[in-house]
């Protein structure tokens, strides 16, 4: 049995605090990034996946497989047994000097991920192979921490994880554009009501059903995929994504807005500590000045603004001749990213809560402000972004309800969410999050596609 194997994290987590030169004789195993040959002395770059950074590998021509070694390719796995050597004056605080190089895993030739640049657009299209690239190591990386504060997050302030549905038999949101359930039925014809007994699909969100549960457990959150058979070709849409979807109890528009601002800046205060390396690369690669303007959002106040105050300045910035690709602005318009980035960027200079928007651009459970015209609804902007967060107070009232979902002719099929204001209902409010386009936020990555470690949309199922 061969001696157990160090990380490379472990290496770095235990320098400069203990002198890994005194670990005598160690071994690695990973994946090789580079391998240089120089004739009596060679290098190997490694990593093991287990952190973002890599190790060096020098090798010389004492090996016993020294010809083999020198010819290993990029992408091959290997298991390294050498001694930790420190090297001060050089990017690496340390190295390790190898004094046996075993190939475990050959890679062949042809191997795509060569040491060059690739374009995103390329390396869509070998998913399966694009976590062993640097930014998708780091995004990933990022992703699963990110996962685990959410959860961290709202576990620490008393909030219950609920597992919503999959397969429901409603569409939260009203839009229609989901995807249906069919069956084989016993002829090997396609059924969509055969084995529930009526439509069903696939969720577009877990809201109404974490909403009775808040009626129970006063905060709770769920955390999970939906779905959305929109077949909309743009860089922030896919057909499957996750959402985080808290909901609370004794609580209106305004205390939904403070738990905004506090989920968004304790997100980017978890990555910045639990993934620095990573952040530090997508600060130098990716998106330069992006820890500038994640560290701006942490120490700025959320700034509040009305729908109908928004468009009377995006109107005004038309008159004064700032040109929008949509100028015809206009209030019950639904505004585009555009105009949000504006309201961010060149009017709130910092993030900023849109509220009270007009009831007909919104969904029925929102609780109808007492205008009549407008709802307790809010999107949060940030700056380079738009809308990252929409969220609403919900229609407590059940008279109020009840008409709304007779408008809009979705009550048949929700008695249930009815019935969760005719028995002891109460205000409450709740936001949600699109899990994948927040990593797109503090990523400073562009296309969801690249966000998703498999992503789905419209004409695309590849893997």
């Amino acid at each position: 049995m061969q001696p157990k194997a160090i990380t490379v994290r472990s290496l770095y987590e235990r320098f400069p605090s203990e002198d890994l030169t005194k670990l005598g004789e160690i071994h690695v195993q990973g994946w090789v990034r580079t391998n240089r040959d120089s004739g009596s002395i060679g290098f190997i770059a490694l990593n093991d996946g287990t952190c973002f950074k890599t190790v060096q590998i020098v090798y010389n021509d004492k090996l016993a497989n020294h010809d083999e070694v020198t010819h290993i390719l990029t992408g091959a796995c290997i298991r390294v047994g050498g001694r930790v050597v420190y090297t001060p004056e050089m990017k690496q605080p340390f190295e390790i000097h190898a004094t046996s190089v075993e190939v475990l895993g050959e890679c062949a030739s042809d191997y795509p991920l060569q040491k060059k640049r690739h374009s995103f657009e390329y390396l869509r299209d070998i998913a399966h192979l694009r976590p062993r690239a640097n930014t998708f190591l780091a995004l990933y990386r990022v992703r699963s921490v990110l996962a685990l504060g959410i959860h961290e997050f709202f576990q620490g302030k008393g909030f219950v994880y609920v597992h919503t549905p999959e397969i429901t038999g409603n569409d939260a949101e009203g839009a229609g554009q989901t995807f249906t359930i069919a069956t084989n039925d016993d002829e090997g014809k396609l059924s969509v009501t055969d084995f529930y007994g009526k439509p069903t699909h696939l969720t577009v969100s877990g809201q109404l059903h974490v909403e009775s549960f808040a009626l129970a457990f006063h905060d709770v959150y769920t955390f999970g995929p939906t779905f959305r058979a929109e077949k909309s070709n743009t860089p922030r849409h896919a057909s499957e994504f996750w959402m985080i979807e808290p909901e609370i109890c004794f609580a209106d528009l305004e205390d939904d807005m403070e738990l905004m601002e506090e989920t968004i800046k304790f997100c980017i205060q978890y990555v910045f500590d639990h993934c620095p390396d990573e952040m530090d690369f997508f600060d130098k690669m990716i998106a330069p000045g992006l820890k500038d303007k994640l560290n701006h959002v942490l120490t700025t106040p959320f700034k509040r603004m009305t729908y109908t105050e928004a468009v009377e300045v995006l109107q005004k910035a038309v008159q004064n001749g700032h040109k929008f690709e949509e100028n015809n602005i206009y209030w019950g318009f639904d505004l585009l990213s555009e105009h949000e980035r504006y309201l961010t960027e060149e009017v709130a200079k910092g993030p900023l809560f849109l509220t009270d928007y007009p009831a007909g651009i919104k969904a029925f459970y929102m609780r109808e402000n007492d205008d009549g015209k407008t709802v307790a609804a809010c999107d949060l902007l940030v700056p380079g972004e738009g809308e990252i967060i929409g969220g609403s107070q919900r229609e407590e009232r059940y008279e109020v309800l009840k008409k709304k979902m007779e408008a809009c002719g979705n009550e048949k099929g929700l008695e249930w969410y009815l019935d969760t204001r005719k028995y002891g209902g109460c205000i409450h409010s709740g936001f949600g999050i699109g899990f994948d386009r927040l990593l797109m936020y503090l990523t400073g990555i562009t296309n969801i596609r690249d966000t998703e470690p498999f992503p789905r949309t419209s004409s695309n199922i590849k893997f």
